[in-house]
């Protein structure tokens, strides 16, 4: 049994219905496992063409991600 005491407005707030699950998270999620995917690979054989670019898809997946979420498609800020 616990010792401590957690009354109803000590809990945080619920999370929205969708997180996680919009089109700005699956896209910026997607890019980031490709560039780690190429950055991986780029090191693994010593590559550096390609490790640099798996920095710039994860660059622009970020961004992308970004701009996504400001015209409505991600998680609505609070």
């Amino acid at each position: 049994m616990s010792s401590v005491n957690l009354e109803p407005e000590d809990l945080p707030d619920v999370a929205p219905h969708n997180h996680g699950r919009t089109r700005a998270a699956w896209v910026t999620n997607v890019g980031l496992v490709i560039a780690a995917v190429l950055v991986s690979i780029g090191i693994g054989w010593t590559v550096w063409p390609v490790v640099w670019v798996g920095v710039g898809v994860a660059v622009v997946s970020l961004v992308v991600g970004a701009v996504m979420r400001a015209l409505g498609h991600g998680q609505p800020l609070r």
